[in-house]
């Protein structure tokens, strides 16, 4: 349908101040258009919402959907991977599904970006993008090392153009390198040297917040802290977020940052998300996502290797690891979350539910599962309804080990979410936070990315088959299901690109060549090598 007049809509969307409104949506050319002249709006298909709630196509800010350590992860998984992590035609479908219409991978490194790109580009109906590895890559931390930030700007903005990348991301900053260069160090401050290196995470931490804004990124640094999991490990989070000084960041799957406690006293393990969530109140340059857990198998993949570590001791699991040369490492390992019956998974599940609800300004709070760390993507329906459902919550609290209660604040919280507030945390806070101005709204100029949900008694249900889903005006999902339309509808990749300084570059080729087991002139990516189309944002 090139052109289409929604009907009958009960409008959810906040980023425009309208709020469960009945309205009406005009749509062209995948666009959502102002109401046309009246001698044109013959022209335009009715299409009646049946006072449905509507609201822009949901967006997955921090999810893991390609590259080279998915493929790992499901070979290593084989029985799992299928139901946890889809392959990439499936993973498109099932997000569409579901009424989810864009997706951002939250960490490739560079040297494996082309395959991530094919991989996107097999991944049908979503517009996707990627946050590109840079926290432990080697040119930056020897140009720190010597405070050559011209150098290292230059750098940043090189990389994303070449890869066509979406934003930078940093993991476990300088961490990761420290565990590599032999010391297995797995709790690492934001003031301990790298070994080899001698810069700190909180130099990284700044530098690159700081070439975010100067390179007018539409997403600021994506940052995944030193210390995930590690109990106490909140004290790290809120050094990394003062660190800032007013400077914009995102955390990300911000319920592994949240615990209290001593890593020498499994005992004291509990959340301290209260102490995140005051400060964060008063420091408006900082957004996170969540990361919640749900019950069920989960395979962690991360590029925070010395984590994956420490899981393979605790679990006696099998794990994978890789050096990604000069830029970062990975690790993958099969997991379950059992929050009835092992206290630690309560706590982490309450955590999460603790960040949704004691956030006072869900414009800077995003839903995510850190897909398939927290859970499979297809588990947030769960989660809505529990963010909707005092009574839900209190059940499931009253089946947990009671010290949960005592070790978190979520049995005193009775907030319940209304649609408007599921609207941003999905759709538009996402939206916001990422820099996209063309989604998470329904106003003229928007992406005619819509879906259509039918009320029902059971809330979880409601948001796992939405009425009617459309993508770029193009009906592609009725009840669940996809249309035939919907089958070879491939969107576009979303990229930056930005100038650079040449001259700060020099020696650039020669230490890869002396570095890299990549030509440097085969590094970059080119348009024609491409299959999706690309968007420059």
């Amino acid at each position: 349908m090139s052109k289409l007049r929604l009907t009958n809509c009960l409008l959810h969307d906040p980023a425009n101040n309208i709020h469960g409104q009945q309205a009406e949506l005009w749509i062209s050319a995948g666009k959502v258009v102002a109401t046309p002249p009246l001698p044109e709006q013959s022209q335009y298909t009715v299409f009646d919402a049946q006072r449905h709630h509507v609201m822009p196509g949901g967006i997955d800010m921090h999810c893991h959907i390609a590259g080279p350590l998915l493929q790992s992860a499901r070979r290593l998984n084989v029985d799992q991977a299928n139901q946890i992590i889809p392959h990439s035609t499936a993973t498109g479908r099932l997000f569409a599904g579901m009424g989810y219409t864009t997706a951002i991978d939250a960490a490739i490194p560079g040297l494996q970006a082309r395959l991530a790109h094919d991989e996107l580009s097999r991944t049908p109906i979503l517009d996707k993008g990627f946050l590109l590895l840079l926290g432990n890559n080697h040119y930056i931390l020897e140009n720190l090392a010597t405070n050559n930030i011209d150098a290292v700007r230059a750098y940043v903005a090189w990389a994303l153009t070449s890869v066509k990348a979406f934003g930078m991301k940093i993991v476990n900053p300088g961490g990761v390198e420290n565990w590599k260069q032999i010391s297995r160090t797995t709790i690492h401050h934001l003031d301990t040297p790298v070994a080899g290196f001698g810069v700190t995470p909180r130099q990284i931490v700044t530098t690159l917040s700081q070439i975010a804004d100067e390179l007018a990124l539409p997403h600021p640094l994506h940052i995944h802290c030193n210390n995930l999991g590690m109990p106490g490990n909140y004290k790290t989070t809120l050094d990394t977020m003062k660190c800032l000084e007013g400077r914009r960041a995102h955390f990300a799957h911000i319920q592994f940052h949240s615990y209290d406690g001593s890593p020498e006293d499994p005992a004291s393990f509990s959340s301290a998300a209260h102490y995140l969530i005051d400060y964060i109140h008063n420091n408006r340059n900082i957004t996170i996502d969540v990361g919640h857990i749900i019950a069920g198998n989960v395979i962690t993949v991360s590029g925070d290797a010395p984590f994956s570590q420490h899981l393979h001791h605790l679990t006696k699991k099998k794990w994978f690891s890789a050096d990604i040369e000069h830029e970062s490492s990975c690790g993958t390992i099969p997991g379950e979350f059992k929050p009835y019956s092992n206290l630690i998974h309560a706590i982490q599940w309450a955590i999460g539910l603790e960040w949704y609800l004691l956030m006072q300004d869900p414009w800077r709070i995003a839903l995510t599962s850190d897909h398939p760390n927290g859970g499979a993507f297809l588990k947030y329906p769960e989660m809505v309804a529990l963010l909707m459902s005092h009574a839900m919550r209190q059940d499931m609290l009253s089946r947990m080990p009671p010290a949960v209660k005592e070790k978190t604040n979520l049995a005193s919280i009775t907030r319940e979410y209304t649609l408007d507030e599921i609207a941003i945390i999905t759709r538009a806070a996402p939206a916001r936070i990422l820099g996209l101005n063309h989604k998470g709204h329904l106003a003229p100029g928007a992406d005619a990315d819509i879906t259509i949900y039918a009320t029902h008694d059971n809330i979880t249900a409601m948001f796992q088959r939405p009425r009617y889903v459309f993508k770029s005006g193009t009906l592609i999902a009725q009840d669940g299901e996809l249309t035939p339309e919907a089958e070879t509808l491939f969107s576009p990749t979303l990229h930056v690109a930005r100038d650079y300084d040449q001259s700060a570059l020099t020696g650039l080729q020669d230490w890869m060549r002396s570095n890299y087991s990549i030509h440097p002139g085969n590094y970059a990516i080119q348009n024609e090598e491409l299959r999706s189309p690309l968007v420059r944002v």
